[in-house]
């Protein structure tokens, strides 16, 4: 990264933090204008073309590391069309809703949803460093259903009382988004629940805001007597760069297995190419790719959706052009099911 001021762009890409800037301060001094966002990658005047006519209901946010990786003046740029708010979001289409994947009738207790046996997921809070605008949990209660709250004791007791839970599965929002503080509560507690061997994060933040994997969180996960698994989400090569392979380097070097699971979609990654350069370039980091998701059929989202049959040949092709264990395995989570289907 090269350091500038948080406050003037360079060439017209997002200002990208002082080395040692605290992620807390990235956090806050995150985009949450879709002006100043096309301002920044040089696409003010169009503004009209490319934003809806009003507001679609979930906020626009994305740390300005991540922007400065987007194409300046590209309106096509695969990054910018994971957080850019789009006119399409307003659609009303026919077979998506609010609870896309069956989270709400899957709860278990405070925060705790249980879905598949041997593990269950907590989630940990409603918070993200980015608003995903394909998000699956955009419409989530959050505010009714985080495990942090309480200190995790509902969560915990829930999982105590369990012995067929393995592994705990912390979700969001993202749960790197809590300070490394509260996530020593959990694994202070989860210590003492003696059938559990495995904590699992599913997290954007290493991709994203790569800043957060700082020392006292690799710390903490190093010093955590559970074997440990870190599931990032990137879906496009180009989200990559030196911090965030920093940031990888410092999970493994915690402990850490490192897994990518990535989302489908149109207009973004719904090409063989592109999907194998982003397992190319998940290797190069140290990451294996996992899964390969079908979108989740939430409102507003319907516009990023590939049809089954292109889905289908784009795995195929992966196959053909890659080492078996560089092809992540294409999955559609169905509501009720007893585990991700193969597509």
């Amino acid at each position: 990264m090269i350091p500038a001021s948080p406050h003037s762009p360079q060439n017209g890409v997002a200002p990208i933090a002082a080395a040692g800037t605290r992620w807390q301060q990235l956090w806050r001094d995150a985009v949450t204008d879709p002006h100043e966002l096309l301002r920044l990658v040089g696409l003010e005047d169009r503004a009209a073309d490319l934003l809806p006519s009003r507001d679609t209901g979930f906020a626009m946010r994305v740390p300005r590391g991540f922007v400065a990786r987007m194409r300046h003046g590209d309106a096509r740029d695969p990054l910018l069309l994971q957080v850019l708010p789009a006119a399409a979001e307003l659609e009303r289409v026919p077979g998506f809703g609010t609870d896309a994947v069956g989270d709400l009738a899957a709860r278990a207790a405070h925060g705790v949803l249980h879905k598949y046996d041997g593990r269950a997921l907590l989630v940990a809070t409603g918070s993200c460093a980015v608003n995903c605008r394909y998000c699956f949990r955009r419409h989530f209660p959050y505010a009714e259903q985080t495990a942090a709250a309480g200190r995790w004791r509902e969560a915990v007791a829930h999982l105590r009382g369990d012995a067929s839970i393995r592994e705990v599965i912390l979700s969001g929002g993202d749960p790197l988004s809590l300070s490394t503080a509260r996530l020593r509560e959990l694994g202070d507690a989860l210590a003492d629940v003696p059938h559990v061997t495995r904590l699992r994060l599913h997290t954007r933040l290493p991709i994203v805001l790569p800043e957060r994997i700082d020392a006292e969180f690799t710390d903490w996960l190093a010093a955590l007597p559970l074997q440990k698994v870190v599931v990032v989400h990137a879906n496009h090569a180009a989200e990559f760069d030196a911090g965030v392979d920093a940031a990888c380097l410092a999970l493994r070097q915690a402990g850490a297995i490192l897994l990518n699971q990535s989302v489908l979609l149109r207009g973004v990654n719904d090409d063989a190419e592109t999907l194998a350069a982003l397992s190319e370039r998940l290797f190069e980091a140290g990451v294996l790719p996992y899964y390969l998701h079908q979108l989740d059929r939430v409102d507003g989202a319907a516009h990023f959706e590939v049809d089954d049959a292109h889905a289908l040949a784009l795995a195929a092709a992966l196959r053909d052009r890659l080492p078996g264990y560089l092809v992540p395995k294409l999955v559609r989570e169905v509501a009720g099911a007893a585990s991700k289907l193969p597509v």
